[in-house]
């Protein structure tokens, strides 16, 4: 599943370099998450590294995808 950036966002910018897919940008007032780039770093690490250094817990759960479709999707990016 990607994940999506609450209202909870601070916008403190600790998320962003974290996202081995670029997948994290500055929105309007908040952060967002390009879900055609989130893979939850399936591929590259075991847990969604954003959620572990976002100090607000402002990343969660968004669409439901299996693992096979986030390692798909990483290796599209990725080559």
């Amino acid at each position: 599943m990607s994940l999506k950036i609450t209202d909870d966002c601070t916008a403190c910018d600790a998320c962003v370099s974290s996202c081995p897919n670029q997948a994290i940008s500055a929105g309007d007032v908040i952060y967002v998450i390009d879900a055609a780039r989130c893979t939850e770093c399936v591929g590259a690490d075991d847990t969604p590294q954003c959620q572990l250094v976002c100090p607000a817990d402002a990343i969660v759960a968004g669409l439901s995808e299996s693992r096979d479709a986030l390692l798909a999707r990483y290796h599209s990016l990725h080559g």
